[in-house]
């Protein structure tokens, strides 16, 4: 391990070169440290200046020598080219717009499915508080560490710019845990399309594994908040003495299994869970067709759900695109896919959010008759109710096995919050968006219109760094069907029980 001084500005940074094995990366450590970014940099080496492809073990680096390095963070300010506008010379609208609407993800060559991942994982608060915590910088031996320290320093740039951020340093972590995602398209040049989910996926690996504290059994955001349980029994027909085989593991997302008899996500879900496969019995003696069948015995509260919307077309050595339309629900009830005991702890939360729904219903409709009765200038305002509307919900009691359990779902009821789509014809082509809900009351003002009901939920829609706002209505329609945008990843969330 050989580390080094790098003096800039008066100042001098402690660089492992053991973690940068390349120019290239060595300058995205510097960028990290100091804020210039690669291009903007001379590095001084023995020979003259550092190149990108420079092999740095080849330099003959000794422990604690000093390199300078000759940059600056960016040119000098200009002149704006419009007329400075001040808050209070702005309209609602536009001033909702400059406040609320977030940063987005600057495209650095086919890293769209990175970008709309990304944003869709930074709406989980309770992932963005694990990546606070995590006191670890960059700069260490393992390599996925600096790929989680170098998420939470980006998240915090999109927090704090109100323009795209370019992910350098993440993108190059990222190449070196994951080699793959630096694959080069032979035909076109540069560097190819990745798949949005594998790169999910392998997200959620490394966070689960870096954020897992040391000599400690406390479980990590992961575990805690955005994985479930599994029950699975193995049964064979031909063999109905032979006795069940059951077993338990945990899942990180459901699957959406899509062919033509499927319409709407929960039969894709459902066709997951059952399956048929052929294996030895040694109760035959032979290979024999075994039954499985899954239900879930614990929810997370974030359920990731993965479409199945690609498959290998060997006449034309692609992963071609199910088009398909399936529909997903803005709400979705998971009881069905759970255990009957699961499903019954979980039966006085779900009759509670029933009632609340039906309370928030009743307000809304007294609140526009009353409107009705203002405009019709009736002197008694008084609006007449039915039996039993407008009292108050009966309290509940929250399962003891659910209360105790920290990141659960205790209802079994979910909200849409965030959806990666796609829009092409195979999975190593087109573009992938990220699309995120908007919370009411944070961010700023919800944009207003004629027509749009206040149930109706604003959506943050990023296009690598062009980000606008679009309605439920648009998000509903990312369906599939046609070479619109269709849905390849949906992250859910536990609905509140306030």
């Amino acid at each position: 391990m050989v580390k080094v001084l790098v003096k800039w500005q008066g100042q001098k940074y402690e660089v492992d070169t053991d973690t940068a094995p390349t120019g290239e990366d060595f300058k995205a450590i510097l960028f990290s440290l100091t804020g210039v970014s690669p291009e903007r940099q001379k590095v001084l080496v023995k020979g003259g200046q550092l190149k990108d492809d420079t092999d740095m073990t080849k330099l003959g680096l000794q422990e604690n020598q000093t390199l300078m390095m000759i940059g600056s963070v960016g040119e000098l300010p200009k002149a704006p080219a419009q007329p400075i506008k001040f808050v209070e010379d702005m309209s609602e609208n536009e001033v909702a717009q400059a406040l609320s609407i977030p940063a987005g993800l600057t495209n650095l060559g086919n890293t769209c499915y990175m970008n709309a991942t990304l944003q869709c994982l930074k709406a989980i608060p309770e992932l963005k508080s694990a990546l606070d915590e995590n006191a670890s910088g960059m700069g260490q031996t393992d390599a996925r560490a600096n790929l989680v320290s170098s998420m939470k320093n980006l998240f915090k740039q999109l927090n704090e710019s109100g323009e795209g951020v370019p992910p350098f340093v993440f993108l190059q972590f990222l190449r070196q845990v994951y080699p793959r995602f630096a694959e080069q398209d032979s035909q076109h040049g540069g560097y190819r399309q990745q798949d949005a989910e594998e790169f999910w996926n392998e997200m959620l690996t490394t966070l689960d594994q870096v954020l897992k504290k040391k000599d400690s059994s406390e479980s990590t955001v992961v575990e805690r908040h955005m994985s479930g349980r599994m029950v699975t029994t193995w049964e064979c027909a031909e063999a109905p003495d032979e006795p069940p085989t059951v077993r338990q593991e945990m899942f990180r997302k459901l699957n959406c299994h899509i062919d033509k008899s499927v319409n709407y996500l929960s039969q894709g879900i459902n066709k997951g869970l059952e399956e048929v496969i052929e294996k030895r019995s040694e109760t035959l003696g032979r290979n024999a067709d075994y039954k499985s069948t899954s239900r879930i015995d614990r929810l997370p509260e974030y359920l990731t759900v993965a479409y199945n919307r690609f498959f290998w077309k060997a006449s034309e050595s692609v992963d071609a695109k199910i088009v398909k339309s399936v529909k997903f629900p803005l709400e979705l009830d998971a009881t069905e896919f759970c255990t009957p005991e699961l499903a019954e702890k979980m039966r006085p939360a779900r009759q509670h959010l029933r009632e609340l729904d039906d309370k928030k219903a009743l307000e809304r409709k007294l609140a526009k008759q009353g409107k009705s009765a203002e405009t019709d200038d009736k002197k008694d305002g008084d609006v007449e109710m039915k039996s039993g509307e407008g009292e108050a919900s009966a309290p509940f009691e929250l399962n003891p096995d659910l209360k105790a359990d920290v990141g659960c779902n205790p209802s079994g009821v979910y909200e849409l919050i965030g959806v990666v789509t796609h829009i092409g014809r195979t999975a190593n082509s087109g573009h992938y968006m990220g699309w995120v809900r908007k919370e009411k009351g944070i961010g700023g003002p919800d944009p207003q219109g004629k027509g749009i009901p206040e149930t109706q939920h604003w959506w943050y829609k990023f296009d690598d760094d062009k980000v606008s706002m679009v309605t439920d209505d648009e998000i509903l329609r990312l369906c599939g069907g046609g070479d619109w945008h269709t849905a390849y990843v949906t992250l859910y969330r536990a609905k509140k029980l306030e």
